[in-house]
């Protein structure tokens, strides 16, 4: 018989005739003047039971002192167990936490905002750190690599003090670094499809700026192909004038010809003032 079905629901009379000592400690606990009417008790157990008092403290609509009482058994001495702040049923309660990774959305951050990037974020993979060791066969080996710095030896003894050591000359890291790719983690396949999802979706084909178009942007010498993969769907448009436009042609703008009443502005020359000029 597990531990729950033994528990008694009736609540224990001493327990339950002790509000007076359990609403000194919830006024102990308390702030002066916030421990408001015993609102009910319930039975935790054997000679165990909470008492329920109303919260009058302001910003806890809806919460409770709850404090628990208990004896031993075959005693006669009530005691305290513990006093708490509980929510009670219509409780005003924070919203459930989300993490930030979830609540951030485009457009959220701003300049000097550092978004650091989960370790198990599915759009990056790791990337070519120059700690791996080279194959065994391959053709930029650590023997070529001590080669050449053998042959440097004869011209510097080693880096300038000023300049941080750089990875050895003829090395993966080195060749890796020259070609800009000696990155930790890098865009997985994931991340390239989500990347160019967003994109067509902001800047694509359908948009009403590329619907107007005369002509599509792979035809364009202002086109600067992105590198990678995404070159061959994207690109940096290099005409200063390739913001969205000013003025937009394809829609009519309605003008006033008179200004509203009491808008203070001049008034407009009418028909009638334009003949009289004609005749004067």
């Amino acid at each position: 018989m597990s531990a729950a079905t033994t528990r008694s629901r009736t609540p224990d009379r001493l327990c339950a005739e002790a509000v007076d000592l359990a609403r000194g400690a919830a006024e102990e606990a308390a702030a002066p003047g916030v421990v408001g009417e015993h609102v009910g008790l319930v039975s935790e157990g054997d000679r165990v039971v909470t008492h329920f008092f109303e919260c009058r403290e302001l910003g806890y609509r809806g919460w409770r002192w709850a404090v628990t009482v208990a004896r031993a058994s075959r005693a006669k001495i009530v005691t305290v167990d513990e006093a708490v702040l509980l929510p009670g049923p219509d409780a005003v309660l924070a919203p459930e936490w989300v993490p930030w990774s979830e609540r951030l959305r485009p457009g959220d951050m701003g300049p000097g905002d550092l978004l650091p990037t989960d370790a198990e974020d599915l759009r990056l993979e790791p990337g070519f750190s120059g700690e791996d060791e080279p194959a065994p066969n391959s053709a930029v080996s650590h023997e070529m690599a001590d080669l050449v710095e053998a042959e440097d030896a004869d011209v510097t003894a080693g880096p300038p003090a000023r300049l941080p050591v750089a990875p050895s000359r003829g090395s993966i890291a080195a060749v890796a670094e020259e070609l800009g790719m000696r990155r930790a983690r890098v865009l997985s396949r994931y991340g390239l499809h989500t990347a160019a999802d967003r994109w067509e979706e902001a800047f694509g084909a359908k948009t009403p700026m590329a619907q107007s178009a005369p002509a599509a942007c792979v035809s364009c010498g202002f086109l600067v192909p992105v590198g990678g993969s995404l070159g061959q769907a994207f690109g940096v448009c290099a005409n200063e004038f390739s913001p969205a436009e000013v003025i937009d042609e394809t829609r009519v703008d309605p003008f006033p010809l008179r200004p509203a009443p009491d808008s203070g502005s001049v008034p407009t020359t009418t028909d009638e003032d334009t003949e009289e000029l004609g005749h004067s």
